[in-house]
């Protein structure tokens, strides 16, 4: 023995398999034989992974063939033309609301407040549908600081008013604003229902 290599390692017990009648003895480096039962693992793992290849690939046709089934159905718009569209509108334009005053003259700011917590704007407002059919309004409000700078904004709406009704809604500003802050109306949409 030598100084340098360590001594073999002990013989590992090889398991007993008695051999077939008239063969020969196994050879002690040869694999053990596998044991009954385990023998068809390989076909099995083989039959699935071709199984799910062959699932993928019909899939990938199928998803194929119907985007070219309906590749018509969502076909680009024709190209520009420069020649004048010939053909009528078919819907008719929507003509302003003639009827009564103009509709700011129905909105009236009746408060305008900063609240004391924390120091938002908001602005009450009565509305006075004065049409001569009922209607919905949306009022949108800039909240001002003293140098006349928008500080803010706010939106209210409300649903059907009736002719020669009121009324009151709130537009919320929002951000803390200073105190003195006035309320203007930008702009009032009437839509008559």
């Amino acid at each position: 023995m030598s100084d340098y290599f360590p001594p073999p390692p002990p013989e590992q017990p090889q398991p007993e398999h008695p051999a077939p009648v008239g063969a020969s003895p196994p050879s002690p480096w040869a694999a053990p034989a596998a044991p009954p039962g385990k023998q068809r693992t390989g076909l099995i793992v083989t039959l699935a992974v071709g199984g799910g290849l062959v699932v993928a690939g019909a899939m990938v046709a199928l998803v194929y063939s119907l985007m070219d089934s309906v590749s018509d159905s969502i076909a680009l718009p024709p190209e520009r033309s420069d020649a004048p569209y010939s053909e009528p509108y078919d819907e008719e334009p929507v003509e302003p609301d003639a009827a009564g005053p103009p509709a700011e003259k129905d909105v009236t700011v009746t408060k305008c407040t900063r609240d004391s917590l924390i120091g938002w704007p908001h602005a009450d407002l009565r509305i006075v549908n004065g049409s001569g059919s009922p209607a919905a309004y949306i009022v949108s409000i800039t909240f001002v600081d003293a140098d006349g700078t928008v500080v803010s904004d706010g939106v209210a709406t409300t649903d059907e008013v009736a002719p020669g009704a009121s009324v009151e809604v709130r537009a919320q500003g929002s951000g803390e604003v200073a105190a003195g802050t006035k309320c203007r109306i930008a702009e009032v949409d009437r839509h008559a229902l």
